[in-house]
């Protein structure tokens, strides 16, 4: 079973960036679908962007052309380039992984700052 392990959460100020990173244990996780979640405070967890194991990435429409999805095979980790960060994005971020079941991370912080 793939575990994974956030990090790269913190505190920013608008218009600033940060890169979350996930860790991923097994050695399949190649073929596993990778992604992010959000969950702000009071609101449902919502997608935030996915990359296939061929490296295809979608992304929801707020962040498109801020957030950058990405994955190293070799280090079996994925990551969240987040720029021109907003107060909007401040959520508990998850990493998901998905190959047949799915699999969460234990989340991360991100807090932006007006």
């Amino acid at each position: 079973q793939v575990h994974l392990v956030e990090s790269g959460g913190g505190s920013v100020q608008a218009g600033g960036s940060l890169r979350l990173s996930c860790a991923a244990s097994g050695s399949i996780f190649r073929l596993y679908t990778m992604g992010w979640f959000r969950q702000a405070p009071g609101k449902q967890r919502e997608l935030v962007a996915t990359i296939t194991s061929g490296g295809s990435t979608n992304y929801v429409d707020s962040v498109k052309g801020r957030f950058t999805v990405s994955r190293d095979n070799a280090k079996n980790t994925v990551y969240l380039q987040m720029n021109s960060l907003k107060p909007e994005d401040t959520a508990v971020y998850y990493c998901w992984g998905r190959v047949g079941l799915e699999v969460w991370g234990q989340g991360t912080l991100v807090t932006v700052s007006s």
